[in-house]
């Protein structure tokens, strides 16, 4: 990735970054646009007739993220509303990875279920599907928050309502997902009153003050390797199996999140395998357990099979 141009305006306090992104081979960008053209009132992102805007915040300043797509490059343009710093640079490369689903390399699973009789013709029918990651760690940890046992519709409602409450507006009118210290300040019934249960919205506030207080680290590093940070995150009231799985793959683009206690996953194994009904969640883990260390694909794959809302 290289910088093509930056500007800053220094009476306005805004500055632009441009980025030109070479894409790999076989790219299709409809199905990273479809992710994020969930939310049809585009509150924080929004599918334009060229690719993307996203509002985001890059060293705790507002952004948008402006991606112009064709299936060889990324044409990136960043609005922010301050100064451009280093660390902005840094975070602004990781997001464009994220949100143009590049963390993960879809060739392993492909190659490693090339024989396969059910995984082998779908991944060839899907080829180069990709799975998108949220812009922060955060938001895929408070998304699969609102995500459970709920379906998706609710849940973009839900995430709507939250970017509302807590989240800080760009110049352009595009929200950008809250920060963990500014969801920390939310009171309980902000959400409460606007149809989250409360044990959602206590998970949700529990962790925004953990993070935002530095009692939970989500870095991963040699000396926090995710195994640690699956222990801590299941160590938090509120969040169980599935909730750290989606995080690991929404948030960290980790190869392996086993979805088994996912409802449309299992939905989808049962389709794929000719059953009449899906399994129930100690036949999908053992199911998934055969493609290991590739299970996040495996999950991506059996998710757009469904071609259905269901799936997250």
């Amino acid at each position: 990735m290289a910088t093509a141009k930056r500007k800053t305006a220094s009476k306005q306090t805004t500055s632009e970054t441009s980025f030109s992104l070479k894409l790999p081979a076989g790219y299709h960008p409809g199905d990273v646009l479809s992710f994020h053209g969930r939310d049809q009132q585009q509150l924080a992102e929004a599918v334009t007739q060229s690719g993307l805007r996203k509002g985001v915040l890059l060293d705790d300043t507002p952004a948008v993220v402006d991606i112009a797509l064709t299936d060889k490059r990324a044409e990136c343009v960043i609005r922010a509303d301050g100064a451009w710093t280093d660390t902005m640079d840094a975070q602004a490369r990781q997001v464009l990875s994220s949100l143009l689903g590049l963390r993960l390399d879809p060739r392993p699973f492909a190659a490693f279920v090339a024989a396969d009789p059910l995984f082998g013709p779908l991944t060839r029918k899907q080829k180069g599907l990709r799975i998108v990651q949220a812009s922060s760690i955060f938001e895929a940890l408070t998304w699969a928050v609102m995500g459970q046992q709920i379906n998706v519709s609710f849940a973009v409602s839900l995430r709507r309502t939250f970017i509302e409450l807590a989240g800080r507006r760009h110049s352009s009118g595009l929200w950008c997902y809250p920060a963990p210290a500014d969801a920390a300040r939310l009171p309980l019934q902000e959400l409460t009153t606007r149809q989250y249960s409360r044990s959602k919205a206590e998970t949700i506030l529990r962790l925004a003050t953990m993070m935002a207080n530095g009692e939970l680290d989500l870095v991963e590093r040699d000396a926090n390797p995710i195994e640690s940070i699956c222990a801590a995150l299941l160590a938090v009231k509120g969040i169980g199996p599935w909730t750290v799985n989606y995080a690991l793959l929404r948030g960290f683009g980790h190869a392996d999140c086993s979805l088994h206690g996912d409802v449309a996953v299992r939905s989808a194994i049962g389709k794929l395998c000719g059953h009449a009904v899906r399994p129930d969640i100690p036949a999908a883990e053992r199911f998934l357990k055969r493609y290991s260390p590739h299970r996040t694909m495996a999950a991506a794959h059996l998710w757009a099979s469904l071609k259905v809302e269901s799936a997250y």
